[in-house]
């Protein structure tokens, strides 16, 4: 008799602050991630200065963050990154659509980022929830044979309304 494989319960999603103690696995998926990483004193600067720092962790092991600033009715997504192991599985849209719930609740008006062209899968996901291409950032980011430019994105935000699903 043949049996059932049985199924496995996908493990809970949970997005968090980020604190201190996190700094390290975070600048660890950072430093795998990116060829010119931020340095974890940055994150920590982050911290210190009040700026909107989230974790998302996958059946309690952290597998990304994401940073933003916000004032004057702005929002700034500054980094937001996925470990690449847990890619392509919809967990960077959670987070942003986290961080974006979250300005629009705080009053913000604007989403701002800035993206290398070069990095299509961030584009998608951008586009995706209605990011618009404003403007280029000449020479913005350094890449290994000199600089690249960055798109720079916006996504009008309803304050107060959700845009998660």
């Amino acid at each position: 008799m043949a049996t059932v494989p049985e199924r496995l319960e996908p493990s809970p999603v949970h997005i968090r602050a980020m604190s201190e103690t996190d700094v390290p696995r975070v600048f660890a998926i950072e430093r795998r991630s990116y060829t010119f990483p931020w340095s974890a004193n940055i994150f920590r600067d982050c911290l210190r200065v009040g700026y909107v720092c989230r974790v998302l962790s996958i059946g309690g092991v952290l597998a990304g963050y994401g940073v933003m600033s916000m004032g004057a009715g702005e929002m700034h997504v500054l980094n937001l990154c996925i470990a690449e192991a847990q890619r392509g599985r919809g967990f960077g849209r959670r987070l942003l659509e986290h961080l974006l719930t979250q300005g629009a609740a705080a009053g913000m008006r604007d989403a701002f980022l800035e993206v290398r062209p070069s990095n299509a899968a961030a584009l998608r996901l951008y586009r995706a929830l209605g990011f618009q291409q404003i403007g280029v950032r000449r020479g913005y980011y350094q890449a290994v044979n000199g600089r690249e430019d960055a798109c720079v994105l916006r996504l009008t935000l309803l304050a107060g309304e959700s845009t998660e699903s």
